[in-house]
């Protein structure tokens, strides 16, 4: 009949193990954890501890980052994607007429989406649009005075509280990490269409993106 020691020691979660050379180990209960990445890139001795570490710490980020966005936006009475393709067609207009399909390219959102938020930014007349000389299927986006003057008072809060944000990059790696930028939302993309294809029953999948 087991003692009353033995029945305790199997109850618990985490043992404690006496190895051979007298040192103390504790061992897991369930063992060792699947892992969540195949690549050895993205491993450390075998294990994807590391690699989970840096998903976490980048959803933490992400949250903050679309917490600012919201704030900013917040500020001059929009919502966080109609303060973004508020400012982008600001910047994208200086390098020639902007489209709803380069909008949505820039943002890595659908046309249909872009333009929903549009719709919406030329009814407060933050935005005009107008009918492409070249192509009379498209419409081009330009920001208007009231727009320009709406970012234009939220510029110095956006300075700060960048500054503060992104206060953990050098010049080096910023242009290292903003290289990266482009292919991490590429790579997204996949992803998310894979766990869509996996989602329908799917069970094949090719690292070139064809199912």
């Amino acid at each position: 009949m087991p003692s009353k020691l033995m029945l305790i020691a199997r109850s618990m979660p985490i043992s404690s193990v006496v190895s051979k050379s007298g040192v103390r180990k504790r061992k897991r209960a369930g063992g060792t954890p699947a892992l969540t990445i195949s690549r050895p890139e993205l491993q450390i001795d075998g294990s994807d501890r590391e690699f989970r570490g840096f998903v976490h710490g980048m959803l933490a980020f992400a949250a903050r980052l679309e917490a600012v966005r919201s704030g900013f936006a917040s500020l001059i009475g929009l919502t966080g994607i109609q303060y973004t393709i508020l400012i982008s067609v600001q910047h994208l207009q200086d390098q020639g007429d902007v489209s709803v399909s380069m909008i949505a390219e820039h943002l890595h959102v659908s046309g249909a989406f872009v333009t929903t938020e549009t719709g919406k930014l030329l009814k407060f007349g933050l935005l005009t649009k107008r009918q492409d000389p070249q192509d009379g299927r498209r419409v081009c986006l330009s920001i208007t005075r009231k727009g320009r003057d709406l970012l234009k008072r939220l510029a110095p809060t956006q300075v700060q509280v960048n500054d503060v944000l992104f206060e953990f990059m050098d010049a080096s790696e910023f242009k290292q990490f903003r290289a990266m930028v482009d292919r991490m939302a590429a790579c997204g993309d996949r992803a998310v269409d894979l766990l869509d294809y996996c989602a329908r029953g799917g069970r094949s999948w090719h690292r070139t993106g064809r199912l």
